[in-house]
């Protein structure tokens, strides 16, 4: 009996423990002008069950709270936004004590220079010096036969073989990427670099390498057509870089288009297999432009321009898929939200997940749907589509990477047929990913 009523004692203190730490916290951060919400525990907050339980986490606390809720997420108090005019708003308005709010964990990864991290003229200066690299000027000029290339040859040789997609779209966005920005030395060190770039900690490493290549081509008088070198040798005054920034910016490169592209790849390859209707309009589309060419002749722009299937198809892989779940602003003053006042410090995480399943902007939005985008011309610009960000945050590399994801897709439909094999599973939170990768058996078309 004795045993018994300690038993009862010891979980009843431990029961009043875990109350008193959860209330701890909600007084912590008490505060009349702050929206409703759960903080939960101390420290660690409900990180774990943003984690675990991703959208349905997210979903619950809009129903208890609305569509702006208070929580404690990845390390910071945060404001969650699931108001597409709230975030719209936020997104067009970073000059009003928003800015860039992502943890330091990722800022020590891509650098304290990336476009992602800056804010304000600094960020003007950064995004004009990217756009120039990797803008539509410098993908009709120089990038788009580079790149047509590169997965021309990248794509050889696949017939008969039985290949995990997953893995080798992975492979494909970190050796373009990477030979567009080193062209001549990714043969010798694109290894090395891809052992340090898959640890996401080697940026120590990765600076010596980049150091050592830019150190190495200021010392000879050869150039060399690749990014680096339009970035070492640029003196327009208005994006001349330093050689610290210069490294975040190829870093930045790297990094950001490296899930989207290869995640949205492998989304499209999986979606075009299961809408056989969708995959021979993009079929038809493709092998209409081999058609009017010559077998060695590459893709130029016009035919890139034509490709409106494929663009509506990327777009609704994007929707669908939702690779960038929303972004993080953090707050330099106090700031006013829906008649809320978000403390100074705090980050707001601009959810713009839910919005890419909205009924009202996307019928039967969880259908596979392409043609979507081509009988409504404004959705691109719609103001609540933030596929690629918005504002002046608008990614600068949304149509390099829609040129990566078209010219893989035109090499891939119009040589190869695929079928599944295996039945992989996806999950699409906190990741796209196939965690057992997701494999198809090629052969020629």
């Amino acid at each position: 009996m004795a045993v018994l009523l300690l038993t009862v004692c010891g979980l009843v203190m431990v029961f009043c423990f875990c109350f008193a730490l959860l209330k701890w916290n909600e007084v912590r951060y008490a505060s009349k002008g702050l929206p409703p919400g759960t903080m939960g525990w101390p420290f660690f907050g409900e990180t774990t069950e943003f984690l675990k339980y991703g959208p349905n986490f997210m979903k619950n606390q809009r129903a208890r709270y609305g569509s702006l809720f208070k929580s404690h997420i990845l390390g910071c108090p945060t404001v969650i936004s699931m108001d597409p005019e709230l975030n719209r708003y936020i997104l067009m308005n970073e000059g009003k004590g928003l800015v860039p709010g992502y943890p330091k964990s990722m800022r020590e990864i891509v650098g304290k220079h990336n476009i992602a991290a800056v804010h304000g003229a600094t960020h003007k200066y950064i995004r004009g010096s990217m756009l120039s690299l990797i803008g539509p000027a410098s993908i009709r000029m120089q990038l788009l036969s580079k790149i047509d290339m590169l997965m021309k040859s990248y794509l050889d040789n696949w017939d008969g073989k039985t290949v995990d997609i997953q893995e080798r779209t992975n492979e494909m966005a970190l050796l373009i990427a990477f030979k567009q920005i080193v062209e001549i030395e990714s043969s010798k060190i694109y290894e090395t670099f891809k052992t340090e770039f898959d640890k996401l900690v080697g940026r120590k490493r990765v600076i010596r390498l980049l150091t050592k290549i830019m150190k190495e081509r200021r010392a000879s008088s050869v150039t060399h057509n690749d990014m680096l070198d339009e970035l070492l040798r640029n003196e327009d005054s208005n994006y001349k870089l330093s050689d610290e920034e210069i490294i975040d910016q190829v870093i930045t490169i790297l990094y950001s288009g490296y899930e989207t592209v290869s995640k949205t790849t492998m989304m499209a390859i999986k979606y075009l297999h299961d809408h056989p209707r969708a995959l021979q309009e993009l079929r038809d589309e493709h092998l209409a432009i081999r058609k009017r060419k010559r077998p060695e002749d590459p893709i130029d722009w016009n035919d890139y321009k034509s490709m409106s299937f494929t663009r509506a198809v990327i777009f609704e892989t994007s929707r669908l898929a939702t690779i960038v779940n929303g972004v993080l602003r953090e707050t330099t003053k106090d700031v006013e939200l829906n008649g809320f006042i978000i403390p100074k410090g705090w980050r707001i995480y601009v959810y713009t997940r839910e919005i890419n399943y909205d009924p009202f902007l996307y019928p039967e939005p969880f259908t596979f749907n392409p043609w979507r985008w081509l009988d409504n011309k404004s959705l691109e610009s719609h103001n609540y589509c933030f596929i690629f960000g918005g504002g002046t945050r608008l990614c600068p590399g949304k149509e390099l990477g829609i040129t990566k994801i078209s010219m893989f897709l035109h090499h891939f439909v119009t040589r190869y047929r695929w079928e599944e094999v295996g039945g992989d599973k996806l999950v699409q939170f906190p990741r796209v990913e196939a965690p057992n990768g997701l494999h198809i058996r090629v052969s020629k078309y």
